[in-house]
């Protein structure tokens, strides 16, 4: 069907232009005229502002933008209700907000359009987010907390769609603990004021679609918690029209179910229109005051907002609405009615309003000149550099036709960044490899100088640079009695899980872990000891669980959060990856989320229960630790490290170790486990083998066959995957044995290849080796149900016992023969 025709008939079908007479609501509060025209100034700015950002895309001076355009009245009515000490959760439209809030200038806007690497210009993340990311800095150059009560607080932006409700979740839990728990008292000063402060949080009608966002809606409804929840219904998710995307094309109509009433508890639903200037006033008003005095989540469904240059600089929105529509969102263009309600109720008059808009051109193009300036001046800085470097190389060596060609490149790039000086260094360095003097020594200087300012602009604080980091904890080994007495490993957690509640920042999430003390039985009697804020049971909801983790930890908690099976991780995946992982990172150090991730996995019964998913989680959550103990005494230290610290962490215990005997240290509440040093487990001349998590009790099994076969193994627990092995110390066991064998429960190319790499290649290991170095995984599937199934489908004692011997042969076949073939 031809394209046109197709959405002649879809307009004929779809009601996507809403009938209306622009009749606004009269207002029951007398308005304050000088603040009304404060906000129309505010609005006319923004919009051109998002007007310039998409022509600076199109001139190649920024690479992509994406702007709050026909939202602005509704951001501002939103601005208006919030209080210091609040927080917005928002996506990448809500630049009005930010402004009006006192979050963001419009020079950082586009400091951060031009990926301007400098926090002094682009404080919200450093160049590394693309434009409309915001991100209050609450963190100061050392990492420590700045105070969030004094302020409004922008939560890292992120671009993943309904991403930014889950942790907006968490931000207003955090709000009802400080409520409700008189301990946090004496370490609220920073984060709350009686728990009085409101999270906002902000989303396109399409993004509703979302399941996070339901999941959120519901948790919400059920934990009572002080948050509003703005949809901006523009009628599309980029071409889609809402009639293919929400039940009744109303995600409020779609909700009414969620709707509080003398039934039980739920949302306030409030519905207005995105040009009713009053309207949005009296609908913020009255959701702020019911999440903030009442604790009543509210749902503002903003609805006939308008997209004027359509959803991102990426394309056009001609190409999927009709004339029409086109024709009615330039009616209803929120600055031009908010202009004409001005002018009918005398609030101002059209020489004032004409001023402010010609006013808003020139400050608008001012600003983004400006910003433009001072990127193209932090990259000259450089570019003048090699350019003086140049000419001392071409006045030693007199070969232009070296270099001529590599300048002229360089002066044809009309703007110059920092990757164009890098390419352009790097060739000369290659031309003139045969030239040694001071000037190539000059020019090698200036690029190892200029790449290690790079590697701080665009790769630094992926881990805390803070004197909290857990790699500075000191280690504290477990001392035992001459006869130690054993136990059960969840005892051993069990009464560490009671020392870390002490604290009165720290408290446990999760499915079952109140009431039955989890389903291994670590947390038994905890709840009850405590309370349950302290050791709280959730719904079987793993992305809103996690989102409630994020959150709370952004405001100075100390959240461990249980998903029950490590196979489970994979639904709140997204929020762990594009959020949690990468926050301080995309920051440069101005947030952290240091909550602890608990899980269990490795070896048990069948498919779902069985999971390995390293690979998946070593590439997916750089920026957090990920701690993997062989057992429950280990696990204990490594919870300690990671609260003595100020990053996240993963800790994945042993699923089928929590009945298994251990000896009971003595010191068990002072254990401290550094990360990323291995330990020796057995030491032996002939072979390395590397490993972790269940797989250690499977080797040192097979070590003990392995010696009765003449074979001296050296077992090495690696402890944490990130980080891994920072003092080389498996290096130095290669270099004793002269072979390595890698083994995990993973499947083939995952993590075994992941510590290969790292040791073979980083760590220089090839150099050492007499034979090649062995993986050995799991099968490329899944594992079968039952004790078979576990046998045949993960890595077992003989698995590991005829792979070491077959290494081995191969360098002595005499000394061991072949033995089944």
């Amino acid at each position: 069907m031809p394209k046109m025709l197709y959405f002649c008939m879809l307009n004929k079908i779809l009601p996507l232009i809403p009938q209306n007479s622009y009749s606004f609501t009269k207002s029951e509060v007398k308005l304050d005229p000088k603040k009304i025209l404060e906000d129309y100034q505010l609005a006319v700015i923004s919009r051109q502002c998002s007007l310039l950002v998409r022509k600076e895309v199109f001139t190649g001076r920024a690479k992509f933008g994406i702007y709050g355009d026909g939202k602005e009245l509704c951001q501002i009515a939103l601005a208006r209700s919030m209080q210091s000490g609040d927080y917005i959760s928002g996506y990448y439209r809500d630049q009005t907000i930010g402004v009006a809030v006192g979050d963001l200038t419009w020079p950082q806007y586009f400091a951060q359009l031009y990926g301007h690497p400098d926090i002094n210009f682009d404080p919200h993340s450093g160049g590394r987010q693309m434009n409309n990311h915001h991100a209050t800095r609450w963190l100061d150059e050392h990492g420590e907390w700045k105070d969030q009560t004094s302020r409004i607080n922008s939560v890292a932006g992120i671009s993943s769609t309904a991403a930014q409700t889950p942790r907006a979740l968490g931000i207003a839990y955090a709000s009802k603990l400080y409520r409700e728990r008189s301990d946090l008292k004496e370490h609220a000063t920073l984060f709350s004021k009686g728990g009085q402060e409101v999270c906002y949080t902000t989303i396109g009608d399409a993004s509703t679609s979302e399941g996070m966002y339901f999941e959120c809606i519901n948790a919400a409804g059920v934990l009572q918690v002080p948050i509003i929840f703005s949809v901006w219904d523009d009628g599309y998710g980029i071409s889609v029209p809402i009639e293919f995307q929400t039940t009744k094309s109303s995600i409020s109509k779609a909700l009414a179910g969620f709707q509080r009433n003398e039934d039980g508890k739920g949302l306030e639903i409030i519905e207005v229109k995105a040009w009713d200037y009053p309207g949005l006033l009296a609908a913020y008003v009255r959701a702020a005051k019911l999440a903030r005095d009442e604790f009543v989540p509210c749902l503002v469904h903003v609805i006939e907002c308008t997209q004027p240059q359509g959803h991102s600089a990426s394309g056009s929105h001609e190409r999927y609405k009709s004339t029409d529509r086109l024709a009615w969102e330039h009616e209803a263009d929120c600055n031009l009615l908010f202009r004409k309600w001005i002018l009918e109720n005398k609030y101002s008059d059209e020489s004032t309003l004409k001023s402010i808009d010609d006013a808003a051109v020139i400050q608008a193009r001012k600003y983004q000149k400006d910003a433009f300036a001072a990127y193209m001046s932090s990259v000259d800085v450089d570019r003048k550099g090699y350019l003086r470097i140049a000419k001392n190389l071409l006045d030693s060596t007199n070969e232009p036709s070296l270099l001529e060609p590599i300048i002229e490149e360089l002066n044809q790039v009309t703007y110059p960044i920092f990757s164009d000086l890098v390419k352009a260094g790097r060739k000369t360095l290659r031309a003139f490899r045969f030239y040694q003097g001071p000037a190539v020594k000059l020019l090698r200087k200036w690029l190892t100088d200029l790449e290690d300012k790079n590697r701080r602009r665009f790769s630094s604080h992926q881990m805390s640079e803070s004197v909290h980091s857990p790699l500075l904890v000191k280690e504290v080994k477990p001392t035992y009695e001459k006869v130690p007495q054993l136990v059960d490993g969840r005892e051993i957690l069990n009464q560490s899980f009671s020392d870390f509640l002490e604290d009165p920042r720290v408290f446990i999430l999760g499915e079952d872990v109140g009431k039955i003390g989890d389903v291994n039985q670590t947390l038994a009697g905890l709840q009850e000891k405590f309370g349950p804020l302290k050791v709280t049971d959730t719904g079987i909801r793993e992305v809103s669980l996690v989102g409630q983790g994020v959150g709370a930890s952004m405001r100075g908690l100390k959240p461990i959060v249980e998903i029950q099976y490590l196979d489970y991780i994979l639904y709140p995946f997204p929020i762990l990856s594009d959020d949690w992982a990468c926050l301080h990172y995309r920051t440069v150090g101005g947030q952290k989320a240091p909550m602890i991730l608990r899980t269990r996995g490795h070896r048990l019964e069948g498919i779902w229960h069985s999971g390995s998913p390293m690979a998946l989680l070593i590439n997916g959550l750089r920026g957090v630790h990920f701690c993997v103990p062989r057992n429950m005494t280990q696990a204990a230290g490594m919870y300690r490290t990671l609260l003595m610290g100020d990053d996240p962490g993963l800790v994945i215990e042993c699923l089928n170790g929590y009945r298994l005997k251990e000896p009971m240290p003595t010191n068990l509440l002072d254990i401290v486990v550094p990360l990323g040093i291995p330990e020796i487990l057995r030491e032996g001349g002939d072979l390395t083998v590397v490993t972790y998590g269940s797989m250690c009790r499977i080797v040192m099994e097979a070590a003990e066959t392995l010696a009765e076969m003449g074979i001296s193994v050296e077992v090495i627990d690696v402890q944490t995957l990130l980080p891994f092995d920072r003092n080389h110390q498996i290096l130095l066991s290669i270099q004793k044995t002269h072979r390595v064998l890698f083994a995990d429960e993973d499947m083939p190319g995952g993590a075994t290849a992941y510590m290969m790499q790292e040791v073979i290649d980083k760590q220089g290991g090839f150099n050492w080796l007499d034979a090649p170095a062995r993986c050995l995984s799991a099968p490329p599937h899944r594992p079968a149900y039952s004790s078979d199934g576990d046998y045949f489908c993960k890595p077992n004692v003989e698995n590991v016992v005829d792979t070491v011997y077959e290494m081995m042969r191969e360098v002595d076949p005499t000394s061991f023969p072949a033995i089944y073939f």
